[in-house]
């Protein structure tokens, strides 16, 4: 089995070197072997467990939450029907988030049609608005 250099670890799966050492702290990474010079040494597999944690973060799972999806993957007891599950409470979370986000819109697009962008600050709708006394 071939072993990769933290530098190629890295750049094989296209993270930083800090990513590694992060991942690795936060056990979502095994712990490498070492060399004798004390220079850590990992299977490419480990290639594939990265880029499986960088997907995971770019559709919005937490590390506690992958560190989950990943124990999955090894439990003899869970199926897809345990992933699935965990799937669908992160669209759910991202629902709401997206609800938010559209009410968040719509009162500052409400701020800022309300505003003129015209007198001293002190007199500012927006921040009147802020602080609560409009």
């Amino acid at each position: 089995m071939e072993s990769l250099s933290i530098g190629q670890l890295a750049k094989a799966a296209q993270v930083n070197v800090e990513t590694v050492r992060y991942y690795e702290r936060e056990g979502l990474l095994p712990r490498p072997a070492r060399r004798a010079s004390g220079y850590r040494r990992y299977p490419s597999a480990t290639v594939t467990r990265l880029q499986f944690i960088k997907r995971s973060k770019e559709l919005g799972f937490s590390l506690k939450e992958i560190a989950e999806l990943l124990a999955l993957r090894i439990d003899p007891h869970s199926g897809c029907a345990d992933v699935k599950r965990r799937a669908e409470a992160k669209l759910a979370d991202i629902e709401r988030k997206l609800t938010d986000l559209r009410r968040m819109r719509r009162a500052l697009t409400q701020l800022v049609h309300d505003c003129g962008g015209e007198g001293p600050s002190s007199a500012c709708p927006i921040l009147d608005t802020l602080e609560g006394l409009r």
